[in-house]
């Protein structure tokens, strides 16, 4: 007998001619009810199971009622640790340093003499124990930009006065227990201060942007300066009288290049070369960057296929939310809280003829995170309805997370979820966790640290729990065998991953898993810099004593995946399991 899907294709080749029969012939073919049943079994089967449904609408969890210190900039590290640090402008905190721990000495332009600061402004956040570890940060690090090194280091640049060419690292090899920051001030020719910096493929970083700063350069290495700042107009070209450029949306896409977006215009620069390759069309509506602070993220990356290359993955972008161009100076000047802009647009930066497409959020929104979350869908989280960033400027906080389906149809892609009952206003930040839930912290609309306010800094950490989090669903949800699971990737090489599934009466088939790999961002000021999430081709999957084994595809080149630490989720029709760390290179 010829195989299912042989017959399959032969019942769809009959249709086909029986339907363009019918306007000459006027009569019907009669096919047997029971090959339609068939093929209707196969057409399923190549499809895969449908996605589980839930009408769970997330939980909110108060982890931590005092940190210490406000979340303005967060990072997972692959020690399951979140590295959070502050402005120290402020020289206050709710996190003291520890007995033997020494202050930082600095000099108070209103006494005219040096005074210890004794307050930590940053800290490591264990997510297991939701305990923390006060750290030293001597230069300003506030409103700086940062992303994970291949070998694990956070490097970061930037910050305000002092921090302004400041480099820091923290972290890496050796995986030292008491680590804190290494500080290398004036490493950058100019300051960066709300700059933006990414990854490149070779597993350097490229700052772009701050305040007055309408250039770019190259992250230096540890020991050395940089060399040069390369003039870059575009940014000079979108800034407003009130700015709405800093902090632009940088993404890396497929062939290497940059896609650049900044107030409400973007372009595709090649970092290699300096030169612009092409520009796109203005996206209409208002400014989407700081202070507007609307959020950006590039859509999941799909690398289905055995033949992929540069051309043939498509990457697309969204931009959402903003105020208007006169949203800041409103708020600044006149208190006047303009409503935060509803609308989003997605645009495939790929596309030789790329056109925006909008659509509408249940809710206005700027200062904003943009989550991906590793079963492909997005979170829109944290942020303000009305006015825009920077010191009391903003009111009527968003409490309620919206979750995304980018694959629906335009105009049924959003669900609203459970909120929460904490503002997370100005300076909030959040990051995704091992286990799916949603690391939440920060807000401090202010210029010091106020216990009393009606929206007052905040240091209580919450933890949020998408749908996928379900509990109903823990039974299908897929549980990694790490230790025989590979977490070494090599580029384009196949791997194997081990899991297993409570319900051992599911009946699963390649199409019902999906492997994704999330780079986790640095998150400041409503954009998560360096995020990605890529789905991966699952080639085969087996079984064998209650334990799956699924082969995967690494992803094909640097371009795709910059070098470096990723959290692996194997995803069960939409169900995904706690993740573990791998490393590509």
């Amino acid at each position: 007998m010829a195989p299912l899907h042989h017959k399959v294709v032969l019942f769809l080749t009959l249709l086909f001619l029986a339907a363009d029969a019918q306007p000459r012939f006027h009569r019907t073919i009669p096919f047997p009810a029971s090959a339609v049943e068939e093929a209707k079994v196969v057409l399923q089967h190549m499809k895969g199971k449908p996605d589980f449904e839930t009408d769970y609408m997330g939980n909110w969890d108060l982890i931590n009622p005092n940190s210490g210190v406000s979340a303005m900039h967060v990072n997972l590290m692959p020690t399951n640790k979140v590295i959070v640090y502050d402005t120290n402008v402020y020289r206050t905190s709710r996190l003291q340093y520890p007995n033997g721990m020494p202050c930082v000495t600095f000099f108070d332009q209103n006494l005219k003499k040096d005074v210890p600061d004794c307050f930590a402004h940053a800290m490591e956040y264990d997510i297991e124990t939701n305990q923390v570890r006060a750290l030293t940060v001597k230069t300003d690090p506030w409103c700086s930009c940062g992303g994970l090194s291949p070998d694990g280091t956070l490097i970061v640049a930037g910050g305000f006065a002092d921090g302004g060419k400041t480099s820091r690292y923290y972290g890496g090899p050796p995986n030292c227990q008491n680590c804190d920051w290494r500080e290398y001030p004036n490493k950058f020719l100019e300051e960066r201060w709300y700059a933006t910096q990414i990854i490149l493929p070779n597993g350097e970083f490229i700052v772009i942007g701050g305040r007055r700063a309408f250039s770019y350069e190259f992250f230096p290495k540890e020991s050395a300066p940089s060399s040069r700042s390369y003039f870059f107009p575009f940014l000079y070209e979108t800034s407003d009288i009130d700015e709405n450029n800093l902090y632009p949306f940088v993404h890396l896409i497929t062939d290497g290049n940059l896609f650049v977006f900044a107030n409400n215009r973007s372009l595709l620069l090649n970092p290699n070369t300096n030169k612009v390759i092409r520009t796109y069309p203005i996206l209409p509506g208002g400014s989407r960057n700081y202070p507007a602070s609307g959020m950006s993220a590039i859509l999941p990356i799909k690398l289905q296929g055995t033949e992929l290359n540069s051309t043939s993955i498509k990457i697309e972008v969204i931009v959402c939310g903003g105020n208007t161009y006169d949203g800041f100076h409103q708020a600044e000047t006149k208190k006047i809280f303009l409503p935060a802009l509803k609308d989003c647009g997605r645009m495939v930066v790929t596309d030789p003829n790329a056109q925006w497409v909008t659509e509408e959020m249940p809710s206005g929104r700027c200062m904003g995170d943009c989550l991906v979350l590793p079963n492909g869908q997005l979170l829109f989280i944290n942020g303000a309805q009305k006015g825009t960033a920077a010191w009391w400027d903003a009111d009527d906080p968003n409490f309620t997370p919206v979750l995304y389906w980018p694959e629906k149809p335009n105009g049924q892609r959003f669900k609203v979820l459970t909120p929460s009952t904490i503002a997370r206003m100005y300076h909030s930040s959040s990051a995704v966790l091992p286990s799916g839930k949603i690391w939440v912290g920060g807000s401090n609309p202010h210029d010091t640290y106020k216990d009393v306010d009606k929206f007052p800094t905040e240091t209580r950490v919450e933890a949020f729990s998408p749908p996928y989090l379900d509990p109903a669903m823990d039974k299908v949800r897929p549980q990694i065998v790490e230790e025989s699971s590979e977490k070494n990737l090599t580029y384009g090489v196949n791997f194997e991953t081990q899991f297993k599934i409570q319900d051992m009466n599911q009946s699963l088939t390649k199409r019902d898993i999906k492997v994704t790999l999330y780079f986790p961002p640095f998150t400041t000021h409503g954009y998560s810099m360096n995020q990605r999430l890529l789905v991966l081709t699952a080639l085969t999957l087996t079984t064998s004593q209650g334990i799956y084994t699924v082969t995967s595809k690494a992803p094909p080149f640097r371009e795709v995946a910059p070098p470096g630490h990723y959290l692996l989720f194997v995803v069960h029709r939409r169900i995904p399991g706690k993740a573990m760390w791998v490393h590509i290179e």
